[in-house]
């Protein structure tokens, strides 16, 4: 399935990870990529330039696959939608090289384990996180709502913050004192 540059999904929280496989399958939804550790990097310059214009540059190992991604400053409504432009990288280790000699520093780690399901016009992945279990659904904003209202998932579930501003929050509604989004740092600091 080609990717268009512009990605526009919803996240959602999930409270029980056997009824939303068993629903995704009631749907139609194929597996596409079994539980897969996911372990991502974003990447700023100095004054965090990148996002206090609200884009991000991200250095994904997923499985043994690397993947760079630039994400344009979001619009978010009732889904969120901006400009997404990603390539496979062939040495995830050179490319940090590279993106240090250039000045860009780490601001943000965050890990998971993903699973991608897809009917063949977008896409649901469930992710489980050290914050919680997380859905996303991706694909056209039609498709998004129907998906959502298959799955059970009403409007007002839809959330559009990034990852770190889940993170952000997480931390200060437990008053947790983890820095990143990574298993091993939030059991450590409990």
């Amino acid at each position: 399935m080609p990717k268009s540059p512009k990605e526009v999904e919803v996240k959602f929280r999930i409270e029980n990870l056997r009824t939303i496989r068993e629903r995704l399958k009631s749907a139609g939804f194929k597996l596409k990529t079994r539980r897969t550790h996911e372990l991502n990097t974003l990447y700023d310059l100095p004054g965090q330039r990148l996002r206090k214009k609200g884009e991000l540059l991200r250095l994904r190992q997923y499985g043994r696959e690397w993947i760079l991604t630039h994400k344009a400053k979001a619009v978010s409504k009732r889904h969120k939608s901006r400009v997404e432009l990603e390539t496979t990288v062939g040495d995830g280790q050179q490319m940090q090289a590279i993106l240090l000699a250039l000045g860009f520093k780490p601001s943000f780690i965050y890990e998971k384990f993903r699973t991608e399901w897809t009917d063949g016009v977008g896409h649901v992945v469930v992710d489980e996180t050290p914050i919680g279990n997380v859905g996303e659904i991706e694909g056209p904003p039609r498709w998004i709502d129907r998906t959502a209202r298959t799955l059970k998932i009403a409007p007002r579930q839809y959330i559009t913050k990034s990852y770190a501003e889940l993170f952000f929050d997480w931390k200060k509604s437990t008053n947790h004192p983890a820095t990143e989004m990574t298993f091993r740092e939030v059991r450590r600091k409990a």
